[in-house]
């Protein structure tokens, strides 16, 4: 691939001399462990990330040799061998945060943008997690790692409050990982590097570059190479197939879906995933669970029935056999980019040949992803070669990335006011069901797709109603805790929110971000 000026040499020279050995998977011997299992089933930590966040004290073989020596004696305690030889090396400074409540909730996320900072990473032995080479926001609360597209939303508010070195050093890292990986992973932890999450990182790249086509193209490289992650094995597919990434339908589109490569329980959720699967009688029946598990775990919605294959049924998740219509736009999205990119460097042929991709999927998201029954823009069940029956806020990313046409823009904008939206800000979908991404909880990131998209297309009054509500309700528990939460119950803002498979967290990186974005959208309206 051909790099034009010396400042884009510079650059790539920078990563070069920073680069690492790519993380090997060197945990994963562990994770099958039986001490691993053990740890893990009969709940020393109340929560399954906690111990794989532990940093031992020797090997993981020795210290599996060791287990299997001590743990038949009779005075052996589980949770006593555990405390001996792990212990938490990273400790989250945000839990030492006291909360000044003299300031406003903006001067607050002003004031903890250093607590949830990190700093460069020094490689630890035996730890899980990946190192990455200059500092980097997280977002509070158990996740003490970067992640992926909580982290464009995060960004998105450090260039709204001037952080613009910091939110440079975040779009870096990405690119580090990119680089050395070949992908970017969920989080920096080597557990998640069978997969991915959804694919934000070139509206991180535009979101930075604004417009600056010298500096855009730096990190063109980065952008073609992620797409090719997500584009892999396309050529080799038959019409109807899925493979990775990629599915072509019976008529010969090619569209994405979320995909793990591994088919084993997650190891930061192993005892959820071992107790769910446990209602099936064949290992492969539990592998085709623990796949849609970690596949909805890729599409950042973990977990909604948005992904269920039977109504009620979480044991029926069937995330694979679904093209998500929010991860498609997202590669529509890569796609006019890269058109962008080598137009800008003159080579017209790899131009033409991504405008054509990004053209083609622009009418698959107008017309196969719409249904013409409910007026939304709705996911697509593969097997069946049809949109699947729920409305789910993922119907906005059309309209936050200018694929929808203007009837198509209106009818979503009347589902959004009348369906999704309540008192605190708009629901993620239309199901009350225990789980994190469903009714009744808002999320920060969808908040801001939906409220962006209806900007694209002239409904300023309804964007402006939203971002009130969520801001409102966001300042109102803020008043109440002196903290932002990673999620809200947008029906009843006398409560939090709830369900998922860990406690509510706070911080909270995305929903700062989009507290920011809003404050400077709504000062620009008037």
């Amino acid at each position: 691939m051909k790099i034009l000026n010396w400042g884009s040499i510079l650059f790539l020279f920078l990563f070069l001399s920073c680069k690492t050995e790519a993380p090997k998977e060197t945990t994963i011997d562990f994770y099958e462990s039986q001490l691993f299992q053990d740890v893990q089933i009969n709940t020393v930590f109340k929560d399954s990330k906690t111990f794989v966040d532990l940093v031992p004290d020797r090997s993981y073989q020795e210290l599996i040799t060791l287990y299997e020596q001590e743990k038949n004696n009779p005075d052996f305690k589980l949770n006593a061998f555990v405390n001996s030889h792990f212990s938490d090396q990273f400790s989250s400074s945000t839990a030492q945060f006291e909360t000044d409540t003299t300031k406003s909730m903006y001067q607050h996320i002003s004031n903890i943008w250093g607590m949830l900072t990190r700093p460069p990473d020094k490689a630890v032995a035996h730890s899980s997690r990946i190192p990455l080479p200059k500092e980097y926001v997280v977002p509070g609360g158990r996740f003490r790692e970067i992640y992926y597209w909580d982290s464009y939303f995060t960004i998105e508010g450090l260039l709204a409050d001037n952080k613009d070195a910091l939110a440079t050093n975040m779009v870096d890292n990405f690119s580090h990982l990119i680089d050395t990986l070949g992908f970017i992973p969920n989080g920096t932890r080597d557990y998640y590097l069978s997969r991915s999450q959804p694919p934000f990182y070139t509206l991180m790249v535009t979101a930075l570059t604004k417009g600056e086509d010298q500096k855009f193209l730096e990190y063109l490289p980065y952008i073609e190479k992620e797409y090719n992650f997500w584009m892999d094995g396309e050529s080799n597919l038959k019409p109807g197939e899925l493979s990775k990434h990629v599915v072509k339908t019976t008529d010969g589109m090619v569209l994405n879906r979320y995909w793990d490569k591994r088919d084993s329980p997650r190891q930061e959720s192993y005892k959820e995933d071992v107790h769910l699967a446990a209602q099936f009688s064949t290992e492969a029946e539990k592998k085709n669970l623990y796949a849609n598990l970690r596949a909805g775990a890729e599409s950042g919605w973990d977990f909604s029935t948005r992904w269920y294959g039977k109504p009620g049924d979480f044991g029926s998740i069937t995330t694979t056999t679904i093209a998500p219509v929010d991860l498609n736009c997202l590669l529509y999205y890569m796609e006019t980019q890269l058109a962008r990119g080598y137009q800008l460097k003159g080579e017209l042929e790899a131009a033409e040949s991504f405008s054509s991709k990004a053209k083609n999927r622009m009418k698959a998201i107008q017309e196969v992803f719409w249904s013409k029954k409910n007026s939304f823009f709705m996911d697509l069940d593969v097997p069946q070669a049809t949109v699947r029956g729920q409305m789910t806020l993922a119907g906005a990313f059309p309209l936050f990335f200018n694929l929808a046409t203007k009837e198509q823009a209106n009818l979503v904008k009347e589902h959004l006011m009348t369906d999704f939206l309540k008192d605190g800000g708009l629901l993620t979908t239309l199901e009350d069901s225990g789980q994190q991404w469903d009714a009744p909880n808002g999320w920060a990131p969808l908040q801001w797709i939906a409220v962006k998209g209806l900007l694209n297309y002239g409904f300023d009054k309804e964007a402006k109603e939203i971002m009130t509500r969520w801001l409102a309700l966001n300042k109102k528990v803020y008043a109440n805790t002196g903290k932002m939460m990673e999620k809200y119950n947008v029906e009843d803002v006398t409560l939090l929110s709830g369900g998922g498979e860990y406690d509510l967290q706070d911080g909270f990186g995305w929903t700062n971000g989009v507290a920011l974005g809003f404050r400077q959208l709504l000062n620009e309206m008037e």
